[in-house]
């Protein structure tokens, strides 16, 4: 019923900036929340950051203070600015989004941090 196309991921130099995107299409009347979580080398999928409807945010306390989630409503979208990047940011973002009592996953954007 909802698809998610991701964009913005790649190779950044530690300290660098990159910016994600989401974006929600098919049947869409209203969504509840969007968010992003993350898969690092060898470790489980965790919650970076989320909004929602509401105007409630979370952010993982590993990127306080860097990273920066928006969302458009109009536009069904959602971003993750993400600033002074450092390798243990290294991983497969996902964007996730609940609309109407139902979660849905994206493909997945690389994000790798060099050093």
């Amino acid at each position: 019923q909802v698809q998610l196309v991701e964009s913005g991921g790649g190779l950044v130099q530690a300290g660098g900036s990159l910016r994600l995107s989401c974006a929600a299409s098919g049947t869409i009347f209203s969504i509840n929340a969007m968010g992003w979580y993350r898969q690092g080398p060898g470790q489980q999928r965790e919650l970076v950051a989320q909004i929602t409807s509401g105007g409630s945010i979370r952010y993982a306390d590993s990127v306080k203070g860097r990273f920066t989630i928006s969302g458009d409503n109009a536009k069904h979208t959602v971003y993750l600015q993400m600033n002074s990047l450092k390798r243990e940011d290294t991983g497969v973002y996902y964007c996730n989004v609940v609309h109407d009592w139902n979660g849905y996953w994206g493909q997945g954007t690389q994000v790798t941090v060099s050093s």
